[in-house]
């Protein structure tokens, strides 16, 4: 492994009158910066789906374009995986910011040089680099997570966190339009417009690489502090392990991830999770346009709504799971999982020229589908060591991508092509029930407990 992104070395403790200012002082400072890099990540996520419009304009079909945009989530997918192992033994403040500056300058390149966005097999190759990038972004988080926040309070702060993805998708919609409009107006012939979508996001996510950068510290041990649980008197089990030892890729592969059945129960969880969140999502604005006769702006805004409402709903998931369901997330997660199908069906039936319970809709969907997402999140830090959570976190964003997103994109711009979209959102709705119903697996397990 390269120096540079070498864990942060322990330092020789401060004395015990200085430890609790500056655990608060770091723990808050800490947040912040993987909140404000995390949503500089869905800065350039999804803008891609603000271009198809006019790339359909231009001759491309949906299926091309299914297929071109599934390379962000085909990369994304393996990347959260094999860079979770290599996070998980490297210094997270370096690491997440390396990965929002490199997909910075992607969505640079896509934005300024017009042959980027000439052909299908080109696209593909770009998009599937910036999934790659993109992948460098969960795993470090999750990792600064457990080693500033102990067991008992990493739901909430969790569901805090989750939200910066909201944040950062739902700025995306409002910066790219004005980015399509500054762009059109001012390119001089050299630029289309859409070009915009990818350029201004990717100015304010190297902005905000620098602040994170200046925010983020690894370990409380790199700033001269004692483990998290020592300090809270917080541990995840009877023997008060606190495992600081930092653990070769094969332990934490085959010792605590590869072999835990409930790791891999919640990544099958996901694929049907991530098939809803991103069907819905990644054909918002062309679904809006053909068939609800919104223009663009109206589409953007749509998307921007559908982001922001996974914000209080992701805060009342956690808070429902900790508080009601007492650190069982299986309940949480089924009852916003039937919500989510309601709504989807909602969205689906409702006629031409209603746009008001078209947005109804996908604010209801936006509200409740983040809550399951960041449950099976939560549960992969949770059912691991804190050592391995960036991989096991990892594994399961792999089959939420590969097997999810991948399909939502492929395969839902197939059948819209094929069959219209009465077919598509008929397959939504089957793959929203079991994703429902897969949350009844983890209905009784309680975190720690499934590694006794």
């Amino acid at each position: 492994m390269a120096n540079f992104l070498k864990p942060a070395k322990h330092i020789e403790p401060l004395p015990k009158e200085q430890v609790d200012d500056t655990y608060k002082k770091l723990r808050l400072q800490v947040f912040i910066g993987i909140f404000l890099g995390y949503a500089g990540y869905y800065l350039l996520r999804k803008n891609f789906s603000l271009a198809m419009p006019a790339l359909i304009d231009e001759g491309f079909s949906k299926t091309e374009l299914g297929f071109a945009l599934s390379a962000i989530s085909i990369a994304y997918g393996f990347s959260k995986f094999i860079m979770g192992t290599v996070s998980d033994r490297s210094n997270a403040r370096v690491f997440i910011t390396l990965g929002l500056v490199l997909t910075a300058i992607v969505n640079l390149l896509m934005g300024f040089i017009p042959v980027l966005t000439s052909s299908v097999a080109i696209m593909f190759v770009m998009l599937f680099l910036n999934g790659w990038f993109q992948g460098m972004g969960w795993p470090p988080s999750g990792r600064v997570l457990v080693h500033w926040y102990s067991v008992s309070e990493r739901g909430g702060k969790t569901a805090i966190w989750n939200v910066a993805h909201n944040v950062g998708g739902g700025l995306m919609a409002p910066i790219a339009l004005v980015g399509i409009s500054i762009t059109g107006t001012l390119s001089f012939g050299y630029l289309k417009g859409f070009e915009g979508a990818f350029i201004y996001p990717a100015i304010i996510a190297l902005i905000i690489a620098l602040i994170s950068y200046m925010l983020v510290r690894d370990t409380p041990q790199s700033m001269g502090l004692p483990p998290i649980e020592d300090y809270r008197q917080d541990y995840p089990s009877k023997n008060k392990e606190t495992l600081e030892v930092e653990l070769t890729t094969k332990e934490i592969l085959f010792k605590y991830v590869l072999n835990n059945k409930w790791v891999w129960m919640i990544a099958i969880a996901n694929i049907f999770v991530y098939f809803v969140r991103y069907g819905v999502l990644d054909w918002a604005p062309t679904y809006l346009n053909e068939e609800k006769g919104f223009n663009l702006n109206e589409s953007g805004w749509a998307y921007f709504l559908y982001e922001w409402a996974g914000i209080p709903g992701t805060l009342l998931c956690g808070y429902i799971s900790d508080k009601v369901f007492k650190g069982r997330r299986g309940p949480a997660g089924f009852i916003f999982m039937l919500g989510v199908t309601i709504a989807v069906i909602i969205y689906w039936l409702n006629p031409p020229g209603n746009p008001l319970i078209d947005n109804m809709a996908l604010i209801a969907i936006g509200f409740l589908i983040y809550g399951p997402v960041m449950l099976i999140g939560l549960q992969a830090l949770d059912y691991v060591p804190k050592k391995a959570a960036g991989t096991a976190a990892g594994l399961t964003g792999l089959f939420g991508y590969l097997g999810g997103a991948v399909m939502a994109n492929i395969i839902m711009g197939m059948v819209v092509d094929s069959l219209g979209w009465d077919s598509g959102f008929l397959l939504l709705t089957i793959v929203s029930v079991l994703a429902m119903l897969s949350f009844i697996f983890t209905w009784n397990k309680r975190g720690q407990e499934v590694l006794k």
